[in-house]
């Protein structure tokens, strides 16, 4: 990336042009992105088990052979006398190959190599290649990667905050994610899960003055302070180049926190 960023204002105006941080001229590692998304997913995780007695509780025993029954467990007493209990394939008996609570799902990673893994993602998103490929809509989004001045950390209103979305060209991804909502029945929606909404446009600010209570409620768009950016946001499903966009506080302080670690690596272009 040789050409400046440039940098618009609410009303898609250049205002000022910056030279591309050492961060956007680093190639981009899929591998390591993809590893590193893998770890940290598991750091969201809640580690479950079974109570060891699940299912055996049973004052159940075989009857014997002879009888014409099958050779499992059964109830021994009361109206369920012989019914079975306590094996797999019998209504309230135990489960086979139960996750066991010392089962270790958190997964640890070197803090070094999330650093990387985190340049390397926001590097992606300055490629425009990468961000088509991952199924964003770019075709009227003024640049790539985007730069907005720190006037969007001021809006506090989810309209005003469309139609400033509307004009940097964002409109149509949007409308892509509202567009393919998925509805899932069963167990799924009476816990919470039984809509499904892909990943939209990703805003990345510097302080929050009201940006993330107007973008809070637009579906498929997540808002995130550049000090808690993470390959998380930036590609998910350890897939790199999701659509963003930066404030320029935010990319300040984003490259800020990046470049001792991106030092080490070899610049795209320098020889």
């Amino acid at each position: 990336m040789s050409t400046k960023i440039p940098v618009y204002d609410l009303a898609g105006t250049v205002v000022k042009e910056l030279d591309p941080p050492v961060v956007f001229r680093i190639g981009v590692r899929e591998d390591i992105i993809h590893r590193v998304f893998v770890h940290q997913f598991t750091h969201r995780l809640q580690p479950k088990g079974r109570y060891p007695r699940a299912g055996r509780d049973k004052s159940a025993e075989f009857f014997g052979v002879g009888l014409g029954l099958a050779r499992v467990p059964r109830i021994k007493h009361g109206p369920l006398r012989g019914t079975a209990a306590i094996v797999t394939m019998a209504r309230g008996g135990r489960r086979p190959h139960v996750t066991t609570p010392e089962k270790k799902i958190y997964k640890r990673i070197n803090r070094k190599e999330v650093k990387l893994a985190t340049a390397y993602a926001v590097a992606a998103t300055g490629i425009r290649e990468l961000v088509e490929r991952r199924g964003h809509v770019v075709d009227e989004v003024l640049y790539i990667p985007l730069v907005v001045s720190d006037e969007l950390e001021t809006i506090g209103k989810t309209s005003v905050l469309m139609e400033t979305l509307k004009i940097l060209g964002l409109e149509p991804d949007i409308n892509r994610v509202k567009e393919n909502v998925k509805r899932r029945g069963g167990k799924s929606s009476w816990r919470g899960r039984g809509k499904r909404v892909r990943k939209g446009p990703l805003i990345v600010y510097a302080e929050d003055r009201g940006i993330y209570r107007a973008a809070r409620n637009i579906i498929g768009v997540d808002v995130v302070s550049a000090d808690d950016v993470s390959v998380i946001h930036l590609a998910p499903g350890g897939v790199p180049g999701r659509l963003t966009v930066w404030t320029e506080s935010a990319l300040n302080r984003v490259v800020e926190r990046l470049t001792p670690y991106v030092k080490v690596l070899r610049v795209v272009g320098s020889g």
